[in-house]
């Protein structure tokens, strides 16, 4: 079945866009280097400022706090940052309590938690990590290797080891989400977000979540994205969609079916929705964004902004 393409959707830059698709690194690379015609001034500037961003971060995260310190080692280029900052969304929309000790023994389980030991110059950091270490042990024990001892040691984790553990990791992972969750409402978002708006920060909004599984999903993410948009509007005093915070919208998480495959249903569907939230935020004098989604998606994406 061929779906008809939206008027002025297909240009030379759409073209060039699937040609490239799946296209080889290098080759993309060179491609992309032969278009850049810079001369060695140019280039030497570059450089320069390059390299002077590069000692001022390293400078100043020297003198950066403990949370700082703790996610420069566990960033999202290890297998652990990423453990800990799935605990960090999910952990704190769990109700309840049986569910969360799941999490945490699956998650902390996954990490090789001694590879980070003694790397950080906080001792602080460094306690930390031996804490998840030995946390993921004591949550993953090999039954045929227990001596009495660990049996007896194991019955102690489980009447009185796991509530401890959930509420310190909780406690954690609530201080490490604060880092990337400005607030559980829009308002307290905001709120938070004033002492670094003050000093020259700007703010683009989104949902945390995942993508709509059914239309009541969606429906609830779009009343959220409409509701956000006014917030915003109301309280930032009216500086335009440069100077002030604005919105940014997963179009995935406003219809349950965002796929190639229905491509017809999104366009029906989902491109009014889109539109809609668009004018309320011209109307709110805020910037609008539409999220990046996966790269098979990413035709999709274009044919809806189009």
């Amino acid at each position: 079945m061929i779906f008809p393409e939206p008027p002025g959707a297909i240009g030379p830059d759409r073209t060039a866009l699937r040609a490239a698709f799946l296209m080889d690194e290098s080759d993309a690379v060179n491609a992309v280097l032969a278009d850049l015609d810079l001369s060695q001034d140019v280039r030497a500037r570059i450089e320069v400022a390059a390299r002077n961003l590069v000692e001022h971060v390293r400078a100043k995260r020297e003198a950066q706090g403990t949370i700082q310190n703790f996610m420069a080692e566990y960033d999202l280029s290890s297998r652990e940052g990423i453990v800990l900052m799935c605990l960090a969304e999910a952990l704190l929309r769990i109700p309840d309590p049986e569910t969360a000790d799941q999490l945490i023994e699956d998650k902390l389980g996954e990490g090789e938690w001694e590879k980070h030991l003694g790397h950080s110059d906080s001792v602080l950091v460094n306690a930390g990590t031996w804490g998840l270490m030995v946390t993921g042990r004591l949550l993953h024990l090999d039954e045929a290797a227990w001596t009495d001892l660990d049996r007896a040691f194991r019955r102690m984790i489980a009447r009185t080891g796991e509530p401890v553990i959930r509420r310190a990791v909780t406690a954690a992972m609530r201080l490490l989400g604060r880092q990337f969750v400005m607030g559980q409402t829009i308002e307290e978002a905001l709120r938070r977000a004033r002492p670094a708006e003050a000093e020259g920060y700007r703010f683009s909004y989104d949902m945390l979540g995942e993508a709509a599984r059914t239309a009541g999903d969606a429906e609830r993410y779009f009343e959220a994205y409409r509701g956000a948009i006014q917030s915003i509007g109301e309280k930032t005093g009216g500086r335009g969609p440069i100077e002030g915070p604005g919105i940014s919208v997963k179009l995935s998480a406003l219809h349950p079916r965002y796929e190639f495959g229905q491509r017809r249903r999104v366009m029906a569907e989902l491109a009014p929705r889109l539109k809609a939230l668009a004018l309320d935020a011209k109307a709110a004098d805020i910037g609008f964004c539409v999220d990046a989604e996966e790269a098979d998606r990413l035709d999709l994406s274009l044919d809806l902004i189009a």
